[in-house]
């Protein structure tokens, strides 16, 4: 079923190159087949399925935003055909030959990252997210445990293409954040906000100066759906991670094999 929707991803993502400032980022314009993303559209949870965020992961301060986890719990709250759409792409995007395709993209990145600590563990997850208005996030670097954070923009239209995520740079050049805290934006220029557009995808390494955020959702009566993916580091140390330099390939190497 969902064949070509995961060639197409894994094709875009494999081959897009990497913007290398102010942190490794990228941007990709139809990820999904269009066919595929009308389906995504008609399987998004009812809103009263989302859960808040601060009942889902006790995080505090971000009563505009709530989340529906690909975890059977999640799913199991919603209606059977939106339920089995959901697993079934979960079972190909969490815990999959994805995490594969982007660990070994991010390789450069990720060995500068933790080249004192052969041994860590990585795990992904998955996140429905709904944002509604007077949501907004201020520039920050993300959480310690956070290596690579893919953020699937799931507007119906381009009506909320103002809407994307903003890539921050400090107005102190040295300014540096290991993760954690969010901060005010007379502190930083905004660089650039990526379109909110229909079945696209804003993708980053995380490190110590990579800060981005959400401006203020002005719209009213307003929905901002996005599916997040992320790959965390299971066993966290006391490194930084420090803005890399940029890798000398962009592809995926050639003998890591993807089956589909």
């Amino acid at each position: 079923m969902f064949s070509d929707a995961e060639v197409q991803l894994a094709y875009k993502v494999g081959n897009v190159p990497f913007n290398m400032f102010p942190y490794p980022h990228f941007y990709i314009s139809d990820v999904f087949p269009a066919d595929f993303y009308r389906q995504i559209q008609r399987n998004l949870p009812d809103p009263d399925a989302m859960i808040p965020i601060e009942k889902a992961r006790a995080l505090k301060g971000y009563k505009e935003r709530f989340v529906l986890g690909l975890v059977d719990e999640h799913l199991a709250t919603l209606p059977a055909g939106k339920r089995a759409f959901w697993e079934d792409l979960r079972g190909w995007l969490v815990g999959a030959k994805f995490q594969a395709l982007l660990m070994s993209k991010f390789k450069p990145f990720i060995d500068q990252r933790f080249a004192s600590n052969a041994n860590m563990q990585f795990y992904d997850e998955g996140l429905l997210v709904q944002d509604i208005t007077n949501y907004n996030l201020g520039p920050h670097t993300d959480s310690p445990r956070k290596v690579v954070t893919l953020l699937f923009y799931l507007p119906p239209d381009e009506s909320q293409m103002h809407l994307g995520t903003s890539i921050y740079v400090p107005n102190d050049p040295e300014f540096r954040c290991p993760g954690g805290p969010h901060y005010p934006r007379d502190r930083f220029t905004r660089m650039h906000t990526n379109p909110f557009a229909p079945n696209s995808l804003f993708a980053f390494f995380k490190t110590d100066n990579s800060f981005y955020g959400v401006e203020p959702v002005a719209d009213p009566d307003c929905r901002r759906w996005l599916l997040l993916y992320d790959i965390y580091v299971r066993n966290v140390t006391s490194e930084t991670p420090v803005a890399p330099v940029a890798p000398s390939t962009h592809v995926v190497p050639p003998n890591i094999k993807f089956r589909f």
